[in-house]
């Protein structure tokens, strides 16, 4: 699954993937590239969209920006398990969740 835009210069454009894997009979959504502000709400429904997904690995995920780590702090609060998580993004939802307290809904970020 690819990130989806709305023409074919945004789709030419796409610098992340999403994989769905399953290991251990847990299901993940690999996230591969970079993720920026742009990608968040088409990411946000492909999310959504596979219910039986319990984790986001990013393992091979290599920038993201503030608006994607709000969301990855958000999803992880409302009990997704991030895997493979790089350091530099580890630490980033890390002071993002301790500015976060409580598990609400990921639409607002």
């Amino acid at each position: 699954m690819k990130g989806r835009g709305k023409s074919l210069t945004d789709a030419l454009n796409m610098t992340w993937r999403i994989d769905r894997v399953v290991d251990d009979d847990i299901v993940a959504l690999r996230i591969s590239g970079r993720i920026a502000k742009q990608d968040v709400d088409t990411l946000r429904a492909v999310i959504e969209e596979d219910a039986t997904a319990v984790a986001i690995d990013l393992k091979n995920v290599i920038l993201v920006d503030w608006e994607a780590v709000k969301f990855l702090a958000q999803r992880e609060l409302n009990g997704t398990v991030l895997r493979n998580c790089p350091a530099y993004i580890r630490d980033w939802v890390t002071r993002e969740r301790a500015e976060t307290t409580e598990p609400i809904g990921d639409e607002d970020v």
